[in-house]
């Protein structure tokens, strides 16, 4: 892409984003004692959890990129801190799967809580179609770096 192009000016704006999110999941992070794929961890359980499906740590550890022994480590780290707990699964009682725990959710929405308000504030200044295009711009987006693998 020519350094002239306009929309380079659009994807240096989501860059910045990005970096802006990152660390300010980095400082929810440091205070409270956590690594950063914990953090990722949680979303993806929290994620999983508002669309009703459940997540074993094989999915999980696949989610964020992990093997099995740092899974397991991952998951054990959270549960001891109170953060999640391994359940039984509820149409297949042999699965082992990990929820995370309503104080965890608790922690999250108090310190990203403001910041989504803010989010969504923002998006009251647009229409529908203009939200809808924003979606559709952030999916291509998500699906365009999950493909760059």
């Amino acid at each position: 892409m020519p350094t002239d192009d306009p929309r380079l000016e659009t994807v240096h704006l989501l860059r910045a984003a990005t970096v802006e999110l990152g660390l300010h999941s980095a400082r929810f992070a440091q205070r409270n004692g956590m690594h950063p794929t914990d953090v990722r961890a949680l979303i993806v359980l929290m994620d999983a959890r508002r669309a009703a499906e459940e997540v074993t740590a094989g999915r999980l550890g696949a989610a964020l990129g992990l093997n099995s022994a740092g899974t397991t480590a991952l998951v054990d780290r959270l549960e001891r801190a109170g953060h999640v707990r391994r359940v039984r699964g509820a149409t297949d009682r042999r699965k082992v799967v990990v929820e995370v725990d309503e104080r965890a959710v608790e922690l999250g929405q108090a310190f990203f809580g403001p910041l989504i308000g803010r989010v969504t504030g923002l998006l009251d200044g647009y229409d529908e179609r203009e939200r809808a295009a924003i979606r559709g711009f952030l999916e291509g987006v998500r699906r365009a770096a999950a493909e760059a693998g």
